[in-house]
């Protein structure tokens, strides 16, 4: 096999896999080639992903030796998104009744949807994460984007149990936004003790469902690791209840009067800056 078909082949193949650690006679195999042709296409895809910022591949020597891709979005990549995503959100159309937004379009982009997995797992790289939790329904699809990403399962924390997950465990807690006692559940099986979570939410105001979450998992002794928010409301008559979280864009105004909305990166572009 030419070495511009090796390319395109490996190329492929770490992209479908992310983080997926594989040991290099696989390759030599698959491409019938040698080690040593092997080691020369991954520093030429290495450096590609690295010079245009979506991440790289890490090698590892010794009798278990391979590589493995690790996508990370370059902080250039990641501010002209999220302030994209900020221009998108200020359009005075998306005001619903009551000051909310309609943000239902862009978590039903593909595009869009798979972008903010790719810039959530950036942030989250370093975190040794093994399962992704999210609560239904809207942020089904960014939890599932950014555990492509991080390859680890997806688990789903819902209102109410359903028959075909067998036993759950289940809580009650309090709505940041309603102030009105809920319940989430979550299926025994669906996640061993001691796992590191990371929490996905499209949308956090005081942060109650996010807590709930928090303390729904401490029933299985879970380590949340990290909590990623699309966007965040910042309402001074709400107290904030969850401090340690990572966010895309922050909705600073809706006035409903004027048709008005003002949206500016989230906390993650702060910290990136200092």
């Amino acid at each position: 096999m030419k070495r511009s078909n090796r390319l395109v082949v490996l190329t492929n193949y770490f992209l479908d896999n992310p983080r997926k650690h594989t040991q290099l006679p696989y390759f030599v195999d698959r491409l019938n080639t040698t080690k040593a042709s092997v080691s020369e296409d991954l520093d030429i895809i290495h450096h590609v992903f690295q010079s245009e910022g979506l991440g790289y591949l890490k090698r590892t020597t010794g009798a278990a030796g391979g590589v493995r891709f690790i996508p990370e979005n370059s902080e250039t990549l990641s501010t002209s998104f999220i302030e994209k995503l900020c221009s998108k959100l200020e359009d005075a159309e998306r005001i619903l009744p009551g000051g909310y937004l309609y943000m239902s379009d862009l978590l039903g982009d593909p595009k869009t949807v798979r972008e903010i997995g790719r810039v959530f797992a950036s942030a989250f790289s370093d975190k040794d994460i093994d399962v992704v939790v999210t609560v239904a329904t809207k942020g089904i699809p960014l939890a599932h984007a950014t555990a492509s990403f991080l390859d680890v399962p997806v688990v789903i924390v819902r209102r109410d149990p359903k028959v075909t997950e067998g036993s759950s465990v289940s809580i009650n807690y309090v709505s940041g936004s309603s102030r009105k006692i809920q319940t989430m559940v979550l299926p025994k099986r669906s996640l061993q003790e001691g796992a590191n979570v990371c929490i996905i939410d499209d949308f956090m105001k005081a942060g109650g469902t996010i807590t709930g979450m928090i303390n729904l998992l401490g029933e299985f002794e879970a380590n949340v690791k990290a909590i990623g928010v699309l966007a965040e409301a910042d309402d001074e008559e709400e107290e904030r209840v969850v401090d340690d979280y990572t966010s895309l864009v922050k909705i600073t105004d809706v006035d409903i009067k004027k048709r008005n909305i003002h949206v500016q990166p989230g906390n993650m572009q702060t910290d990136q800056v200092k």
